[in-house]
Formats: structure tokens, C-alpha cells, sequence
């Protein structure tokens, strides 16, 4: 089961990391205008956060099957949408579904993936983790063999499409749950109050939070960022998908390595590689600088994502793992689509290289959080020892 749902991870992952190398191309053939597609995708992030809630509330009291198998379905109807759109209005309504699909499908299959592996939770969420990864790889890959033999960008979606489907068979022959049908009733206060009932959690969740927002405006504009400085589009391509590369073998590792120890001390010791990491991108004189510092900035935080999860889910009572974690990860969310218009707007009055500063604060600042609950945590267990 946790290969089924990695797979399924990684296969939706391939379709939304192929809209951005083949947005050119949508937008020609579409007549897209940029601030459209631009609205489109923000409609996309919107959707996919506000699902995150209900679709883990409804997994805790229904089943996750429940929630999984109808998230499947319409992930696979967003791709055929997306693969026949003819008209800009059926590409936005595709990647709207796709958000709603993504959003049935992350929440009730993090926690059922933390139901199969209490003891080994760390582990398991970084690998499924890691299927970010893989799917962005996998979709840098397609995008350009599709450009490159002269294939219309529609004919990119068909093995994603492929993929769902055989994602969906293999759920549905080895799911052992129930499917269940029944009116639940929301409680987002009281959701609310448990993610952030004592000073610990608040401070995870703000963490986690700010770690989101600087995800969301690195992500998008780390190339632009060393173009800016002066480095080639493709040099700037390559350290992108270095990135990725370096998270699909850092997620599976870290994440077992939390589980060893305190996943506070693994999250800190991330954030302060990572925000050194960034110092040496900014500072960096030549390309193999820049590639050493790419290489920091992903092993130290792409480690974070299972971290997190396993900190939401570690502090949820029983039967409320699901709706504890699709809160948070509508906040962070939130957050996550908040950081590329902040750092956006920064580079427009000064430059990228500035915003990227800021971002390398919120990285030490995350840091400091973590290390000061580590510290706290220390001195509370040797108190008690004593």
C-alpha cells in the first residue's frame, strides 16, 4: 500500500510539474495571457489548500478508501480535461479539478500511511515524501522529450494518465477497508484549538509555516534567481532539477533519522544547513559554488516535509490524524502561495538576490524555533531525571 500511494503521489506530482516547461506552449495554442495562466495557477494553490481539511476530517470518520479512491477518479478526469482542452476556460477547469483531485488525495493518504507505520512513521512519510521528487524528475524528463521530437504538449499527459489509472486499479485490489457514505460534521475551532492547544505546537505550526512561504518563493524562482545573477538558463535549469535530485535520496534518509532522534534536532540542523546553503548560492563566484550550495539547500530542507507531517501527526489524538494534519497543511499552504508574490514584489523594488536574503532569514528563524523546543525538551527530560 505504500508503494501504491508513493506511485500515485509521484504520478499527480508528474502532471503539475509539467505545466510549468510547457506553459509556453499552452499559452500559444490557448491564448493564454500571462496574467490568465498566472490566475489560473493561483486558483489551482487556493483549491488545493482549502480541500486539505475536509478531505482528512472525512478520512478520520469515514475511512481513508473512502476519500483515496474518489480522489483518484478525479485526478484522472482532470488530466483528460487538461489533455483535450481546446479553449482557455476547459485548461483552467482542468487545473481546478486537479487541485480538488490533489487535495481528496494528500491529506487521507498521509495519514493512512501514518495509520500502517506508527513506529516507523519518519521513514515511511519521507519516502512517500520523496515522490515529489521522483514526479518532478519524471515530469522534467517528459516535458523535454516532448519538446525536443516536436510532440504537441497534449501527448505529454497520456502517461501520467496511464499512470493514475494503474494507480487506481492497484489501490482497489489490494485496499482491505470499508467504504463508507454518511453525513460528518465539520468542527474546524476545534480542529483549530487541538493543532495549536499547547505553546509547543504553536510554535511548530508558526515554524512550519514560515518554512512553506519561503518553499513557495525559493521554489519558483531559484532559476530566475541565477539567471539574475548572471549564470546561463540552463545552468540555472540544471540546479533546479538538482534540487529534486538531492530530495528523493534526503527525504527517505532524514526521515528514518527522525525517528532515531529527536525530529527536533534533525529539523533544526536542517534549517541552518539550508539557510547556509542559500548563503553560499548568494555569495557563490562560480558555477561549482553554486552547485555545492544547491546541494546544502536541499538536503537541508527538503528533509522538513516528512518532519513536519510526523509533528502533526505525533501530536493528534486517536481518530483525529487526519483532520489534525489537513488543517495544518491548509495553513501551510496558505503560506506556500503567499511566498512567491512577497518575493516577487521584493525583487520588483530591489532585486532577487535581496528577497533571497530574506528568504535565508526565515530559514535561520525556523532554526532558532526548533532549537530552542529542542533545548527546552533537553532540559525538561534531564529535570525529571534528576
Amino acid at each position: 500500500m505504500l508503494s501504491v500511494v508513493v506511485l500515485g503521489w509521484a504520478t499527480l506530482q508528474i502532471a503539475r510539474f509539467l505545466l510549468p516547461p510547457l506553459l509556453p506552449r499552452i499559452t500559444d495554442s490557448l491564448g493564454f495571457s500571462p496574467g490568465g495562466i498566472g490566475l489560473a495557477l493561483t486558483a489551482f494553490g487556493l483549491v488545493y489548500a482549502a480541500v486539505q481539511y475536509p478531505s482528512g476530517t472525512y478520512s478520520d470518520a469515514l475511512s481513508r478508501a473512502t476519500l483515496l479512491v474518489p480522489g483518484l477518479l478525479v485526478l484522472l478526469v482532470s488530466v483528460v480535461v487538461l489533455a483535450s482542452a481546446v479553449t482557455p476556460w476547459l485548461f483552467v477547469g482542468g487545473i481546478v479539478v486537479l487541485g480538488v483531485g490533489k487535495g481528496l488525495f494528500a491529506s487521507p493518504s498521509r495519514a493512512l500511511v501514518s495509520d500502517l507505520f506508527d513506529a516507523q512513521r519518519g521513514r515511511a512519510l519521507g519516502v512517500y515524501s520523496a515522490g515529489t521528487d521522483l514526479g518532478a524528475l519524471a515530469a522534467s524528463g517528459l516535458a523535454v522529450a516532448t519538446l525536443a521530437v516536436g510532440l504537441g504538449w497534449r501527448l505529454a499527459f497520456l502517461p501520467v494518465l496511464a499512470g493514475l489509472g494503474l494507480v487506481t486499479v492497484l489501490f482497489l485490489l489490494w485496499n482491505r477497508e470499508s467504504y463508507e457514505l454518511r453525513r460528518v460534521q465539520l468542527a474546524p475551532r476545534e480542529t483549530a484549538g487541538r493543532i495549536a492547544a499547547t505553546r509547543e505546537q504553536r510554535e511548530l505550526v508558526a515554524a512550519f509555516a514560515l518554512f512553506y512561504f519561503v518553499v513557495g518563493g525559493l521554489a519558483n524562482f531559484f532559476p530566475t534567481l541565477l539567471v539574475e545573477a548572471g549564470f546561463s538558463e540552463a545552468a540555472a535549469g540544471g540546479s533546479f532539477a538538482l534540487l529534486f535530485a538531492v530530495g528523493l535520496v534526503a527525504k527517505p534518509g532524514a526521515g528514518e533519522l527522525s525517528d532515531r532522534f529527536s525530529r527536533l534536532l534533525v529539523g533544526g540542523a536542517g534549517f541552518a544547513l539550508a539557510a547556509g546553503g542559500l548563503a553560499v548560492v548568494l555569495l557563490a563566484p562560480s558555477l561549482p559554488v553554486v552547485a555545492v550550495g544547491t546541494v546544502l539547500v536541499a538536503a537541508g530542507y527538503k528533509i522538513q516535509f516528512p518532519i513536519a507531517d510526523a509533528a502533526v501527526m505525533e501530536a493528534a489524538p486517536a481518530g483525529r490524524v487526519g483532520a489534525d494534519i489537513g488543517a495544518a497543511r491548509a495553513l501551510f499552504l496558505g503560506a506556500n502561495a503567499l511566498g512567491p508574490g512577497v518575493v516577487g514584489l521584493v525583487a520588483e523594488l530591489a532585486t532577487f538576490a535581496v528577497a533571497f536574503w530574506l528568504l535565508v532569514v526565515g530559514l535561520a528563524g525556523c532554526g532558532v524555533i526548533l532549537a530552542r523546543q529542542y533545548r527546552r525538551e533537553a532540559y525538561s527530560t534531564s529535570s525529571r531525571s534528576s
